[in-house]
């Protein structure tokens, strides 16, 4: 059975549903389908789309290029970001409003790059 689907964006696909007729007395019943209720039946959702897109971005990620810039990623900002949470605490913000959280933010940012100017003097 194929069926058009409408995502809240807007965005159109084509899912193809595939289903068994009768699950009751199969003996990999258990290990196929996860709902509990005893007329249930295994059903497949298959977005041949999707499943293109993914793959694409499985190769893009696994090519020469991918690995090196994913190698950058952690480099760049997220190590910035777990130092400021993990080593300074900083979980909330203490100021309301944007101005005033761009300000204690960038507080934030100028005690990291101290400390990192710190330890590469000392």
């Amino acid at each position: 059975m194929c069926t058009n689907a409408r995502a809240n964006n807007g965005y159109r696909s084509v899912l193809r549903v595939y289903e068994c007729l009768n699950c009751s007395g199969c003996p990999q019943r258990d290990r196929c389908v996860k709902s509990e209720k005893p007329f249930t039946n295994r059903r497949i959702n298959i977005n041949r789309k999707l499943n293109a897109l993914k793959e694409q971005a499985r190769q893009n990620l696994c090519s020469e290029e991918g690995l090196k810039m994913r190698s950058l990623r952690p480099v760049e900002v997220e190590s910035v970001f777990g130092d400021i949470k993990g080593n300074f605490g900083m979980r909330r913000f203490l100021l309301k409003g944007l101005e005033k959280v761009k300000i204690e933010w960038g507080l934030h940012c100028i005690a990291h790059n101290m400390r990192k100017i710190a330890v590469m003097m000392g």
